[in-house]
């Protein structure tokens, strides 16, 4: 007979770390870590033993821990993730408080003459993520979502209404889709992993659209930087995640842009990992 304790003794056995097993298992018995533990006698059913096999067989093949559970926390909101979009990592919040820093600078400096809230986009927005975070810390500010995937725009469209969140969500590929919109700020964590890096095996579950552009993946972050003069406001922010050695290359772009105070924030591991700039009021 397979009890919590044994399923979760095989689950370690095999290579899976406790937190992981002690997750998915809570998930599928419907119940909490502190409960499963504490009652850790309790006998699985057949069925509940297949489904606990399955899951285990998944999480061996390399599937995220989030997509077996359906959901991610980011920025204090419980996300809803699925194989239509990234995994939302914590690195990536980083950019939410760098934005929320900005949206705070704009709304003192009323450099807008009181024209309405601030205008904030989040270009590539997949579950939400950034998008949604930001909604929840400046409310008054009128966010929109972007993303040139209609599942991803599903997945997103379903965390804003249990949210209570009220976002525009748009399909949209960068900025095209966008003619027309003028934004005080804008913010996007784009697919940046050149083409052929062997990270990209290990990210295999996730969709491939959201991980690499191809090439030496500065694609989509030139396309962003190129095509942001007329969609951002004077004085708006354009702020964006890359990788950890892509930082110079960035600021960069957005020098030749005719970006001003362009500077890079550093992840908790120390590493480069947003870069963003101001354009000219002039």
């Amino acid at each position: 007979m397979t009890t919590v304790a044994t399923a979760l003794a095989d689950a370690r056995r095999r290579g899976i770390a406790s937190l992981d097993a002690q997750l998915l298992l809570a998930r599928l018995l419907a119940t909490t870590r502190t409960r499963l533990i504490a009652h850790d006698e309790r006998p699985l059913t057949p069925a509940e033993s297949v489904r606990w096999e399955d899951s285990l067989e998944r999480r061996l093949a390399g599937e995220p821990v989030a997509y077996l559970l359906g959901e991610k926390e980011f920025h204090g909101l419980a996300l809803e993730v699925d194989r239509n979009v990234l995994v939302p990592r914590p690195e990536t919040e980083l950019l939410v408080d760098w934005a929320c820093e900005a949206v705070a600078v704009l709304n003192s400096e009323r450099f807008r003459g009181g024209d309405g809230p601030i205008r904030a986009v989040d270009l590539g927005t997949g579950s939400g993520a950034i998008a949604l975070a930001l909604k929840r810390a400046h409310p008054q500010s009128n966010v929109t979502g972007t993303d040139v995937s209609a599942g991803a725009l599903a997945v997103a469209r379903r965390n804003a209404e249990r949210l209570g969140l009220a976002v525009e969500l748009l399909e949209a590929s960068w900025w095209l889709g966008l003619e027309g919109r003028r934004f005080d700020i804008a913010i996007a964590n784009p697919p940046y992993i050149a083409a052929g890096d062997p990270h990209l095996a290990t990210l295999r579950h996730e969709p491939a659209i959201a991980l690499t552009p191809g090439g030496d993946g500065l694609g989509a972050l030139r396309a962003i930087v190129a095509g942001a003069s007329a969609p951002l406001a004077p004085a708006g922010w354009l702020l964006l995640e890359h990788g950890f050695d892509q930082g110079a290359a960035v600021r960069e772009m957005l020098a030749d842009a005719g970006f001003a105070e362009v500077q890079t924030r550093r992840d908790l591991a120390g590493r480069e990992r947003a870069t963003g700039g101001r354009r000219r009021s002039f």
